[in-house]
């Protein structure tokens, strides 16, 4: 099982200055788990960020992802390099395909193409973000080896289950992008009694339900108190009572972007 720090700092739409004030001023606070993308144009900013903070390389897991271009051109050692040299970086962490784009049928291509990478020592561990059931389990048909991690829109209106119960199946790590919902859920009524009796904050308890069922959430905030505060939530606990009410917020898995049509390149 990948061994992987329990909360990491998303980066995305951070660009430029902010990206690299947002990564160093966060690792400085305790983050270890850095999350960004090819996709999201700031991989040089935050490698200045990483660079900045000081803390040695060894004590950092960096995450990028594969871009839709990248994975139809089937470069994927030139794609790696590539982010390594934005970065400033010798290796990654974790290197993920970013979309399945199953209407252009090549993440199985692309995974094997990560796999001669990771063999290589370019990068630690390869996953996937935005699979679901079928995506996984053809990888692991047709390549032989499961995807280290799935990332997932995942928050407890979106609890996901049927896809974190093919992740678990199959021995692949969940991780959660947009962990604090798209507004409504820090507002939800239970999430604010819990917050109450606890003496914390609304995401720190949306937070703590990720980690609760075993998700490694990663959250993004430019706010550097912000930051402070979802880092804290490792410490907090929930009773399976409020797991059981946070995930009776859940509206069905209609409501996640639909991973079958979307495409970014």
């Amino acid at each position: 099982m990948i061994a992987i720090p329990l909360l990491g700092l998303g980066t995305w739409p951070l660009t430029g200055a902010d990206a690299t004030d947002s990564v160093r001023s966060g690792i400085e606070s305790g983050y270890r788990l850095i999350d960004t993308a090819a996709i999201y144009d700031n991989e040089v900013a935050v490698g200045a960020g990483i660079a900045e903070s000081g803390v040695p390389r060894d004590d950092l897991f960096v995450t990028t992802k594969l871009r839709g271009s990248d994975q139809v051109s089937g470069d994927i050692r030139g794609a790696i390099e590539r982010s390594l040299d934005r970065l400033g970086l010798e290796r990654l962490d974790l290197f993920l395909i970013h979309w399945p784009l199953p209407r252009l049928d090549r993440y199985v291509a692309a995974f094997e193409g990560m796999l001669a990478c990771r063999d290589a020592g370019l990068v630690r561990y390869v996953g996937v973000s935005n699979f679901l059931e079928k995506h996984l389990r053809r990888v692991v048909a047709e390549t032989g080896e499961a995807p280290a991690v799935n990332q997932i829109q995942m928050d407890p209106s979106l609890t996901r289950l049927p896809v974190r119960r093919a992740n678990d199946e199959l021995g692949v790590l969940t991780q959660s992008w947009s962990p604090l919902g798209r507004g409504d859920v820090l507002s939800a009524p239970a999430v604010g009694e819990i917050a109450q009796r606890l003496d914390c904050t609304p995401a720190q308890v949306v937070l703590a339900w990720h980690r609760a069922q075993g998700v490694v959430p990663i959250a993004r905030s430019a706010d550097p108190v912000r930051r402070q505060e979802n880092l804290a939530a490792v410490d907090i606990r929930l009773a399976p009572a409020d797991v059981d009410a946070l995930n009776r917020l859940d509206r069905g898995e209609s409501a996640a972007r639909d991973v079958e049509t979307e495409e970014h390149f």
